[in-house]
């Protein structure tokens, strides 16, 4: 027999600089003579290839029983048309699995980008619109051999929902 899935709510906070630093960065738009510092993607893609696209994400569920990892690259990920949309995260760990209690939801504004660090467990993106456009810098096989994946409903018998 067996057990029904558990939904856990996860509340979208507002992202910031701080509240995101243990998963990344969040870039803002600055003036084109502003001098590269650490406010800056700092990016690391020396594992291949560096892959430069647009991905079309069309409207999703809230809900997400798997989260995934890159630890080959960070990843940048933003939305065209000032589109706000929704991620879950939670930090790297050395563990195959991220904790539970780690995980975290933010509302991104569509005038800034994320910037995941390497090994950052990330759920999404998500949004509320028919479609979203996504400009995605990963490498160009990140999702073929840099793809780890955890799946809570096996380990937890949980669904979690960004509210």
């Amino acid at each position: 027999m067996s057990k029904s899935i558990v939904v856990k709510q996860l509340f979208a906070q507002e992202i910031t600089p701080e509240n995101f630093r243990p998963f990344g960065q969040v870039i803002w738009a600055t003036g084109d003579d502003k001098q590269y510092n650490q406010d800056d993607a700092q990016l690391n893609l020396e594992n291949g290839t560096p892959r430069f696209y647009i991905m079309r994400l069309f409207g999703k569920d809230r809900k997400f029983t798997k989260i995934t990892r890159h630890i080959k690259c960070t990843q940048c990920l933003g939305s065209l048309e000032a589109k706000e949309w929704l991620m879950a995260v939670a930090p790297p760990c050395v563990e195959n699995a991220p904790k539970l209690e780690d995980v975290v939801a933010f509302k991104i504004p569509g005038n800034c980008f994320i910037k995941l660090e390497v090994g950052t467990w990330h759920a999404g993106p998500y949004s509320d619109y028919e479609f979203v456009d996504f400009y995605n810098l990963e490498l160009s096989d990140t999702n073929e051999v840099d793809h780890f994946t955890h799946n809570f409903a096996k380990s937890h018998n949980l669904e979690l929902e960004i509210i």
